[in-house]
């Protein structure tokens, strides 16, 4: 009797409305960033108005890895913190059902309670998680993760705000 076999499952290309997975396409599409800077690979999932788990492959040719250290690579505490709150920017993206362009964005207006516990080197896998803890006056407020091999590596959290145009250029803060 011949073999029958499955059809192969395929993931959605970009964001889909109403599926949580989100490939390269869609991060780009839902994030200003870009090389070197964009530091979320894919979204596993993202419930909007909740949360989001994100993924981020580290590699030894990250630009930051020639001098953070040349004896001892270790991703810098703070690009693990820019990822967080990349991930948390697609979350606020996500949740207000916009995308960014020159008129809307989101910037990475403060950060509480910053911890790091173990180094990131080149190989790790960090899979990055925001939840949303509120919403005041404009404010994102996020409780955000990163983890190695199901161990936190750092936690924050997180206040993103959208840009305000009054007129003149009102960027304020940071890029998310």
């Amino acid at each position: 009797m011949p073999e029958v076999t499955k059809p192969v499952e395929t993931k959605p290309v970009g964001s889909i409305p109403g599926q949580p997975y989100m490939d390269i396409m869609g991060v780009l599409r839902q994030l200003p960033h870009r090389y070197p800077f964009l530091l979320v690979d894919r979204v596993l999932e993202c419930e909007s108005g909740k949360s989001i788990r994100a993924l981020k492959n580290v590699t030894v040719n990250e630009p930051f890895f020639t001098g953070h250290f040349p004896h001892r690579p270790l991703m810098p505490g703070v690009m693990i913190l820019e990822a967080l709150a990349q991930a948390a920017g697609i979350l606020a993206f996500v949740t207000a059902g916009i995308l960014p362009d020159e008129h809307s964005r989101f910037f990475f207006v403060g950060i509480d309670k910053a911890r790091f516990r173990r180094p990131v080197e080149p190989g790790d896998t960090l899979i990055l998680k925001a939840q949303l803890k509120r919403s005041v006056k404009g404010i994102w407020c996020f409780t955000t993760a990163a983890e190695v091999e199901d161990k936190v590596v750092c936690s924050a959290e997180m206040m993103v705000a959208p840009e305000v145009k009054n007129g003149r250029n009102g960027n304020a803060g940071a890029g998310a």
